[in-house]
């Protein structure tokens, strides 16, 4: 049982080893991926160890054949089937870019005003949930509307430091990509009627340079008037970059900063996380029917969540979550919604690991 964990161990040790080096803290990106190739199989080499002292220890125990140690036998053996089930949690290969942090995408869909609205309070929600663990957010573009919301809006969404496995950014909120359903009176509404209307939310893991290399050449970089809103000088310079991925058809605009230089920069670091976002996507495709059986993260015209106000509701309609605290969901506090998601996708790794 658990014989793949021994050669875990000698990477473990291995980088333990690199990790004490100057020279590997002079590179910082690779410091950054050592380190969190490092606490993940800490966590596992930790729990196979303890797996390991407590078969030794109820081995010792029943060796005496004294009824107390029997019972303490008893309980550590409990103890080490709990330990058991959490190793093979944590053996389950996962997403390679769950170590990564994440670009969130939010988009008015049906709805018109009232939509862009609900756009700009999934906003508020993601960042308020983000302050909660720790994490920090800086907004790349957005589109406001008239009333306020936000016809669409890019966060970048980053941890500080190195995240525990399974807890980055991306790892946590990659299930959020979908629509998300509203149910409301909207402020436009003066009869008090419920209305339904939806926003589009796309999570992508962000990619550094090292990760996604882009050509130049497969690039046509288009700059225009910058519009809506904005500050002083924002619409009186063609600052506002489009950029055009040739080889893909991807297209990325940015026009919140005031050069054009950092509006590039900006779109540049949208393209290489949609990029990476489809490497991976078509690597999950090819993984076949075991990975399309998972929590489903990418399918943006999917509806996954609804938001019923009159009612103080959430539900989710993959996992089947339900909770009448819709209140303190927007308010940030997401993770009992997150955590149904990640238990689904997780249960779905283990049995396909299981049927192999």
């Amino acid at each position: 049982m658990f014989e793949a964990v021994a050669a875990l161990v000698d990477e473990h040790a291995d980088l333990e080893g690199q990790l004490s080096l100057p020279e590997t803290h002079a590179d910082a990106r690779l410091a950054k991926r050592l380190n969190q190739r490092y606490a993940e199989l800490t966590a596992i080499v930790t729990t196979w160890r303890e797996w390991q002292q407590a078969g030794e220890d109820i081995e010792a125990a029943r060796e005496l054949g004294d009824p107390d140690l029997n019972a303490e036998a008893d309980r550590v053996e409990a103890h080490r089937e709990e330990l058991a089930e959490r190793l093979r949690r944590l053996l389950v290969p996962r997403d390679p870019t769950d170590d990564k942090d994440a670009i969130l995408e939010v988009k008015s869909g049906e709805g018109g005003e009232e939509s862009a609205l609900f756009a700009g309070d999934l906003l508020r929600m993601y960042t308020r949930y983000a302050e909660r663990r720790g994490w920090t957010t800086e907004i790349i573009d957005a589109a406001e509307s008239d009333l306020g919301g936000f016809k669409s809006v890019t966060v970048a969404v980053k941890a500080k430091g190195t995240s525990e496995p399974g807890h980055a950014p991306f790892a946590m909120l990659k299930f959020e990509g979908g629509v998300h359903r509203v149910q409301r009176v909207p402020v436009t509404e003066s009869q008090g009627r419920v209305h339904t209307s939806a926003a589009g939310v796309t999570v992508m893991p962000e990619a550094e340079e090292v990760d996604v290399q882009v050509d130049d050449n497969d690039l046509r970089i288009d700059v225009f008037r910058s519009s809506g809103p904005g500050g002083q000088s924002v619409n009186t310079t063609d600052s506002a970059v489009r950029i055009t991925h040739l080889p893909t058809g991807i297209v990325v605009s940015c026009q919140n900063e005031k050069s054009q230089l950092q509006n590039k920069e900006q779109a540049l670091r949208i393209l290489r996380a949609r990029l990476l976002a489809m490497a991976q996507e078509e690597a999950d495709a090819a993984a076949g029917e075991a990975r399309r059986n998972q929590v489903r993260t990418v399918d943006r015209s999917e509806r996954i969540r609804t938001y019923n106000f009159p009612e103080n509701r959430i539900s989710d309609h993959r996992t089947g979550y339900k909770a009448y605290n819709l209140d303190q969901v927007l308010d940030g506090d997401l993770d009992p919604v997150i955590t149904s998601a990640v238990e689904d996708d997780l249960e779905a790794r283990l049995a396909a690991v299981a049927d192999l």
